[in-house]
């Protein structure tokens, strides 16, 4: 176990309660009685559908972003191919280059 695992949990176990009650969340469900008051039911109904309509399009962004990565993933292994195709022809044109030039030295 790390050494520095030790203290720090020391040091933040007692504070546990307070960090838990100020991080609950802000938008709990309050006892009072909305029907009585319309323009706060208007503006809970237009938070529930910017929430809606907010998650729609997270998930429309999630699709888009799923098939460019599958673009991309593709165009990477097209590009792959291409590199090794052209690896394959530098070896080629050195040795070929190689060999000529160690003829051409041996014929003098």
């Amino acid at each position: 176990m790390a050494a520095w695992l030790i203290p720090a949990l020391k040091m933040v176990l007692p504070h546990i309660g307070t960090i838990l009650s100020v991080a609950t969340p802000v938008f709990t469900k309050k006892k009072a009685d909305t029907s009585s008051d319309p323009t706060l039911q208007q503006q809970i109904d237009e938070l529930q559908s910017a929430a809606s309509l907010s998650a729609n399009q997270i998930k429309d962004l999630a699709e888009q972003l799923k098939s460019t990565a599958a673009a991309v993933e593709q165009v990477a292994s097209v590009a792959e191919s291409k590199l090794k195709t052209m690896m394959i022809l530098c070896v080629t044109a050195t040795v070929i280059s190689f060999c000529l030039v160690l003829f051409l030295l041996l014929n003098q």
